[in-house]
């Protein structure tokens, strides 16, 4: 049976959200509404986990783009970091993207 998942908000189509709802879930869909922060994003699903200096070069973007765009992300809490040393590794927050999900459906 799959687990239950706690959302933060309704389905749209089932139930009228209110101002806290719209404004969490359109900050997570902002978020991924930029092609390059939907890059990053897959990328780091793709990966599973994955440190901010090999984001870079597959986007070819500069490492304060990738910065503020990752940035985004987390705050969006659709990524979480973990600093190891010098280094930040991602992974997605996977309860974040299953709130955004269930709210569509």
């Amino acid at each position: 049976m799959a687990k239950p998942i706690t959302v933060c908000c309704p389905a749209v189509r089932e139930e009228k959200l209110n101002a806290s709802q719209a404004q969490s879930l359109a900050t997570g869909f902002a978020a991924l509404g930029d092609p390059i922060r939907l890059r990053l994003f897959s990328l780091i699903a793709a990966a599973g986990e994955i440190c901010a200096c090999d984001l870079v070069k597959p986007l070819g973007k500069s490492q304060p783009t990738i910065s503020h765009h990752l940035k985004t992300l987390f705050e969006a809490g659709l990524v979480a970091k973990d600093r190891r040393g010098t280094w930040i590794w991602y992974s997605i927050s996977t309860q974040r993207l299953d709130d955004l999900k269930e709210a569509l459906r």
